[in-house]
């Protein structure tokens, strides 16, 4: 059968059955991460991106092509979590530029808006490389120009372009040498060829999942309260017990429910969630008990807050729907509040009413990312205003800087994303908040971040002061250990799962069998005759003894440097070292 149009209902359908496909298959995607690190998340980001758009389109009532392209561009914007995920988010902004001009997309329109994508996603790249998800996708539009000069049947040339681009996602590791060595294809190029397969499999009329689930984004549905004691008997999958009440001061109508529930069952599970005119009671477990607080300051000030470890506290008692009684807690809203000790760490979002902070508008604010105890602790020591939970292992999306933004009451916002994968996302919210300056620092390591807030002067303006912070984390370099999670070759480094390894800027430094070892070889490459100061940072899974026979060990290998021990409390990480 010939095709030679799409109407905005099958562009939807064919939308959100390769949003379904890539969650499928994100698991898969996540392994073809050069690096063998235990958070390879490509394929995460990049489903957490799309969904993230998925789910605007199915809340679209009227679907025109003009409603579906600011759906889909507006969504994937607010959920872009990781390079590819942002990268992914403008591709879609690109191709939506062109089709929501029309009504149908015919060859010609399609053939264009494919150029418009891979145009804008390259523009968003500051130093594009070939061999990734950029070059899949400008094969893909090169191959469309081509063919609709010869061919108007839209089922064909779909067909024939998917065909090209999985030719050239195949040539990447001829383009990238790191690939090669690693044995795969790029990840987030693979990705996007799980996104074309899926809407061509709809367009063809295949039985493909084209609804928007839930279950899609973390895989975890709403669990009922009957089911509570259930959930508890299995192995605890979200750790932390959360529960608070929300004041509310702004909108929290009907929508507002909604999308806070869909929220929270995608960070969680066991979720509760009862409102009563101008309070809201809350329950969720999850792993990151301060993405759910950030998202419901955006409503209010909290009160009653309690964070309980589940994995320390086998014997918690389970929140119960039927037991909340909403009156009374409105009536004890000033009484004792149980605060965890993580709450620090997880966010110093203020607890004062919106309109009462709207008025105490500051000249200078601080956003950070940040993940462990420790290091969350030292950057809210250094005056940082709002940070985010999130890392290496969980790169927050535009829409959780925003909402941290916003938290923040200060006209200048400096935000320090402290990885190399979170700069793009961070990047977006310059050019989305308008009522705020915002200044992203390219900080790549939480010791750069560090280092950037600490020479901040509150006494020199916004432009010396990003000069000054961009001059300083120049001079920081930064080793990482970590354990290896598959066989592999990196720059004719043989790898094997289980190996340590210490990971530089740029390159993997050091790889053995222990760990103290490992980051006395990686150090051994980071220190040089400039070298003042070294600053070990040690993760959750370390002993302090440990820590301690081990800094003895740097004091005596490198004498003419200052040395500094820190918690840091991350996870994965046995060890975050900077050498400065």
């Amino acid at each position: 059968m010939i095709i030679h149009t799409i109407d905005a209902k099958t562009a939807a359908k064919m939308f959100l059955a390769g949003a379904n496909n890539l969650e499928s298959k994100k698991e898969w995607i996540n392994e073809l991460n050069v690096f063998p690190v235990p958070d390879g998340d490509t394929g995460t980001n990049m489903t957490l991106t799309i969904m993230s758009a998925a789910k605007e389109v199915s809340c679209i009532e009227d679907i025109t092509m003009e409603s579906l392209s600011k759906a889909i561009s507006s969504g994937s914007l607010r959920g872009a979590r990781g390079n590819s995920g942002v990268i992914l988010s403008q591709l879609f902004r690109g191709f939506t530029k062109v089709i929501k001009d029309y009504d149908e997309i015919d060859a010609t329109i399609l053939a264009n808006a494919l150029n418009r994508a891979s145009e804008t996603a390259y523009k968003a790249v500051m130093k594009p490389k070939e061999g990734t998800i950029l070059t899949v996708a400008r094969g893909a539009a090169d191959k469309a120009a081509e063919l609709v000069t010869t061919s108007d049947d839209l089922g064909y040339i779909i067909g024939e372009v998917i065909k090209y681009a999985d030719e050239v996602l195949s040539k990447t590791p001829d383009m990238l040498p790191v690939l090669k060595q690693a044995g795969v294809v790029d990840s987030g190029g693979q990705g996007l060829m799980e996104v074309m397969r899926g809407a061509y499999d709809a367009l063809l009329g295949k039985d493909v999942n084209d609804t928007y689930s839930q279950q899609s984004v973390s895989g975890k549905g709403n669990a009922p309260a009957s089911s509570l004691e259930a959930q508890a008997a299995m192995e605890i999958e979200f750790g932390y017990c959360t529960e608070f009440i929300i004041m509310v001061s702004n909108v929290f109508n009907a929508k507002n429910e909604i999308d806070f529930k869909n929220f929270l069952v995608s960070i969680g599970d066991s979720i509760v969630v009862v409102a009563d005119d101008d309070i809201v009671k809350v329950h969720v477990h999850t792993n990151d008990p301060g993405l759910a607080i950030q998202k419901a300051l955006t409503y209010g000030a909290l009160t009653n807050m309690k964070i309980d470890n589940m994995r320390e506290e086998h014997e918690e008692k389970l929140f119960k729907m039927a037991e909340v009684t909403t009156i009374d807690a409105k009536k004890n809203k000033t009484s004792d509040s149980v605060i965890s000790p993580l709450e620090p760490a997880i966010t110093s979002a203020p607890e004062k009413p919106v309109d009462e902070i709207k008025s105490e508008q500051k000249e200078f604010g601080f956003v950070a990312v940040s993940v462990g105890e420790g290091i969350n602790t030292i950057f809210k020591g250094l005056g940082v205003d709002y940070i985010i939970e999130g890392g290496q292992t969980m790169n927050p999306s535009t829409e959780d800087m925003l909402n941290a933004i916003d938290a923040v009451n200060a006209k200048n916002i400096f935000i320090l994303p402290n990885n190399k994968n979170i700069i793009l996302a961070a990047n977006q919210t310059v050019y989305l908040v308008k009522d705020k300056n915002i200044i992203v620092i390219p900080t790549k390591t939480a010791p750069q971040g560090i280092t950037a807030i600490i020479n901040f002067m509150n006494d020199k303006t916004v432009e010396e002061n990003e000069k000054l912070m961009l001059e300083e984390i120049k001079k920081v370099k930064t080793g990482q250990v970590t354990y290896a999670v598959r066989d592999t070759v990196i720059n004719d480094i043989e790898i094997k799962q289980g190996n340590i390894m210490g990971i530089g800027d740029h390159d993997i430094l050091a790889v053995g069998t222990v760990v103290e070892d490992t980051a006395r070889k990686m150090l051994d490459k980071l220190v040089d005759e400039d070298a003042e100061l070294i600053s070990i940072y040690y993760g959750s899974d370390v002993d302090e003894e440990v820590v301690s026979d081990f800094a003895t060990e740097v004091e005596k290998a490198y004498p003419n440097c200052d040395l500094e021990v820190h918690f840091g409390g991350q996870p994965i990480y046995y060890y975050i070292i900077s050498v400065e």
